[in-house]
């Protein structure tokens, strides 16, 4: 994800926080609970207000273009949201990385599908996934691996990290590449896998 997508979401989510916040002190000093322990100086609701009664609501409804523009400016909402979704998803993929020559460029889908056929072919890997994030100055590969339940994991990720990783990073060259594993281990009784390293990735260096 780029920096000012990050930059971006950050803004978003502090806005959006801040006004949660503030409407929801001004809706607590509402309550006798607060409204009762706030300073006499500060501005608070009454008790008893009334924020839409029935007759105003009937009177709203009344009018032809009331109903046509809330459910307008609650789709336009909701498209919004979906589109921004739909960004965070799909926005910080590698598609394509150019190889410093004239349209000569390197999918990435491709690139992680190598990684993930190398990851597999490993001795006790039962499964292997990569994804490829980032853009083009900033490669992140996140490597997820489900280990047979007699291999051992020093072994695995000291492989990966002289086959895998050193190939993949020699493909990107001079560009660095960033490097996080997860492992988990299949269970013997039922075919399931769990987990046997939890938190964040850990990186290959």
């Amino acid at each position: 994800m780029s920096r000012l997508r990050t930059n971006s979401n950050r803004t978003a989510l502090l806005c959006l926080a801040v006004a949660l916040l503030g409407a929801g002190a001004v809706l607590a000093s509402a309550t006798d609970v607060v409204r009762d322990r706030l300073p006499s100086d500060v501005p608070r609701l009454g008790s008893d207000r009334v924020w839409l009664d029935g007759q105003e609501l009937s009177g709203w409804r009344d009018q032809g273009w009331w109903t046509p523009l809330v459910i307008a400016a609650l789709s336009v909402g909701v498209l919004l949201f979906l589109g921004w979704a739909v960004a965070q998803v799909r926005g910080g993929r590698l598609r394509e990385l150019p190889l410093g020559q004239p349209d000569v460029t390197l999918s990435g889908a491709a690139l992680a599908a190598v990684m993930t056929e190398r990851a597999r072919a490993i001795d006790g890997v039962a499964h292997a996934r990569v994804r490829l994030r980032g853009n083009p100055r900033r490669l992140r590969a996140r490597i997820t691996l489900v280990l047979l339940p007699d291999s051992s994991p020093e072994a695995v990720l000291g492989c990966l990290a002289r086959q895998t990783v050193t190939e993949a990073r020699a493909a990107v060259s001079p560009r660095p590449l960033a490097v996080g594993v997860h492992l988990t281990v299949r269970s013997p009784r039922a075919g399931s896998a769990r987990r046997r390293s939890v938190g964040r990735p850990r990186r290959l260096l």
